[in-house]
């Protein structure tokens, strides 16, 4: 080794030894520290065990009834049976699941704010598809405080029809009452928007529907009804007994007329009875104190559960909905008459192709409306056009009125073809027929003529009965007074009108007229009656009344028979008076004769109505060749007698209508 490697390490053991230097720790410390350290770890996880396992045993959570409550706020759909694979099924099920309650969270969020929000809000920033924000706009529009606004806003929901099922039900339970109305007076609007009517109650045993309006006729008083209700009312009532009587076996009331009545009966059929107790609800419904008896009673309930019932007959629901329009004439019930289903019931019927059905929807509807229609429509007063809310303005009125044994329907059909088959020409399906010119022509070629029909006392023909207080209510006189009332609530008078009559109504237009003229509160009819067409109308009387009684029965009543004598007394009076004032006040006519017999019965053929009587002495007069009862019935659209009836209208409204 050399010197260098020996002076070395002597220097590192001298520098190793002295005392400053730190002493290096040794293994087996390093292991006492280990041990040491991990018996203290061990002892205190032991600790912790031993308390947390304490602690569980002292403290026991039921966790039951959290678990219960947490399974009743999940939305469970139906399982529906499916062929695919189960795992197909699962899938399909777990994702309905979730876009279910998708739908519902983003539903509530959006409807919730858009209603805290004012009607010129901007919803840009919402995180919503913008056809449902468009929804609760609108509906929250329609209560506005501004009556354009709301009925812009009803327009927008009836012409939008891209509305989701769920948005129609949305809307049937948000609108309220006027909005309902307003829906249901819409052209062409969706019945989704309305609720189904509410459930009826169940029948108790042994009590019928018949039962059930003989109940309800039975409440209502005797009392501010003429003599023909009190007769009609205790006519159905008896039908009713009859009826009943044979059902349970009983014995027939013998005595006065019931012997007859019995011996001619077995049995009384039920739609027959009903029938009847729903004419006479008819008469108590016109009386303004009965209509509160009615809706106090159950009316409303009952009469939806005869309708429903009755489905198939179109008279019986025709005479259900007449009983409904006359109860709207009373504002105060018609909350009542919408919170029992009958808005969806007439919003079904309008949409009906039966001409008739719809016109009395239509009339029920227009009364319930008091957001848009002022007038108000009495029982016999039809609007042909317009039957819906329109935004065309309204410049004038044509009035129709039939004459005896007509109706405000059934005169003014198109002309019965021989070779059309009956159920044809009721249902209107074909293009080339109409039940109602007027509705069907008359309102395609001036949409903005209100086009109105008048029907009177044709509800007495349906009983088989003679009232015994009718006599006074066919004459002229009494006749022109009812009517002259209905029209005036109507608003007939306060724009410029056109008449327009077959046979004895133009006799009666003719006495409406001269009785308006005296009356200070009706010189607005005869200040705007522009001009009247005259179908066969007998100004100088008929020979029917000179023929055998039952020939003038079976056309016309006793009274009206004495009213068209040839040159009577009191149609020379009327004559001369109209043509006075007719002549001052230059009003148009037209006048139409018919040259062709009707046939009455298998062997007679009459010419009810000669020229020299339906000549009028002022005017234009026409010849057609036609019989009585189609005079006032055009073939087709193309044919002479409408369009000249249509040119007559023109022409004397044309400073009216024509701007």
């Amino acid at each position: 080794m050399s010197v260098a490697a020996l002076r070395l390490i002597r220097c590192r053991k001298l520098s190793t030894t002295g005392p400053g230097v730190k002493r290096v720790l040794q293994w087996k410390d390093i292991r006492k520290i280990a041990k040491v350290t991990g018996a203290v770890v061990l002892g205190g996880c032991v600790f912790i065990t031993y308390e947390v396992v304490a602690l569980d045993k002292a403290v026991t959570i039921d966790t039951q009834a959290i678990l219960q409550e947490k399974y009743k706020s999940y939305i469970y759909l139906k399982a529906t049976p499916s062929n695919e694979p189960e795992n197909i099924a699962t899938g399909l099920t777990n994702k309905a699941r979730r876009e279910l309650h998708k739908a519902a969270r983003r539903f509530l969020e959006i409807s919730s704010r858009i209603l805290l929000r004012p009607l010129d809000g901007h919803f840009s920033h919402l995180d919503a598809d913008p056809h449902e924000v468009a929804l609760w706009v609108l509906l929250k529009r329609t209560r506005s405080a501004t009556k354009a606004v709301r009925l812009q806003a009803v327009q927008e929901l009836a012409d939008n029809h891209h509305w989701h099922d769920y948005q129609y039900q949305t809307a049937a339970q948000v609108v309220d009452q006027q909005t309902s109305v307003g829906l249901a007076r819409t052209p062409r609007v969706d019945l989704r928007f309305f609720l189904s009517p509410p459930a009826l109650p169940e029948l108790e045993d042994g009590f019928s529907v018949e039962d059930g309006l003989r109940q309800l006729l039975a409440s209502l008083p005797q009392s501010e009804v003429d003599k023909c209700v009190q007769y009609f009312t205790s006519l159905a009532l008896r039908e009713s007994s009859q009826s009943l009587a044979a059902q349970r076996g009983g014995l027939w009331c013998f005595g006065g007329n019931g012997l007859p009545y019995a011996q001619s009966l077995t049995s009384v059929p039920s739609e027959k009875v009903e029938s009847f107790c729903l004419q006479a609800l008819v008469q108590h419904s016109k009386v303004q104190s009965h209509c509160d008896h009615i809706v106090a009673n159950g009316g409303l309930q009952l009469l939806q559960r005869v309708y429903q019932l009755r489905r198939d007959s179109q008279k019986i629901q025709r005479n259900i909905v007449r009983i409904i329009g006359n109860l709207a004439l009373n504002d105060s019930v018609h909350q009542a008459i919408v919170q029992s289903g009958w808005v969806p019931v007439l919003a079904e019927m309008m949409q009906s192709p039966h001409i008739m059905q719809a016109s009395h929807a239509a009339r029920a509807l227009a009364n319930l409306d008091r957001e848009t229609v002022k007038e108000k429509y009495q029982d016999g007063v039809y609007v042909l056009h317009p039957q819906t809310r329109d935004n065309q303005p309204i410049k004038a009125d044509v009035l129709f009125v039939h004459g005896l044994l007509g109706a405000a329907f059934k005169t003014w059909r198109q002309k019965d073809c021989d070779g059309m088959k009956e159920e044809e020409k009721e249902a209107g399906s074909k293009d080339d027929y109409t039940e109602c010119w007027p509705k069907s022509w008359l309102a395609a070629d001036c949409p903005n003529l209100r086009v109105l029909s008048v029907e009177y006392d044709s509800h007495l023909s349906d009983w088989k009965a003679k009232c015994p207080a009718e006599n006074q209510r066919k004459s002229l006189a009494y006749r022109s007074r009812e009517l002259l009332n209905k029209l005036k609530l109507a608003g007939v008078g306060e724009r410029p009108v056109i008449w327009v009559a077959h046979s004895m109504g133009g006799l009666l237009v003719k006495k409406m007229l001269l009785d308006a003229s005296e009356d200070p509160d009706m010189h607005g009819l005869m200040k705007n009656t522009k001009g009247i067409m005259f179908y066969s109308v007998p100004h100088h009387g008929t020979f029917m009344a000179e023929y055998s009684v039952n020939v003038r029965y079976l056309l016309f009543p006793s009274i009206e028979v004495r009213e068209l004598c040839k040159d009577s007394p009191a149609l020379r009076g009327l004559n001369e008076n109209f043509l006075s004032m007719a002549k001052e006040r230059e009003i148009k006519v037209l006048s139409f004769a018919e040259t062709l017999p009707t046939t009455i019965g298998p062997m007679i053929k009459i010419l009810v109505v000669p020229t020299q009587s339906a000549d009028l002495g002022i005017g234009d007069l026409i010849e057609v060749n036609v019989d009585h009862l189609n005079i006032c019935k055009p073939e087709k659209k193309d044919s002479f007698l409408y369009k000249r009836s249509l040119q007559f209208i023109q022409e004397a409204l044309q400073s009216y209508i024509s701007h």
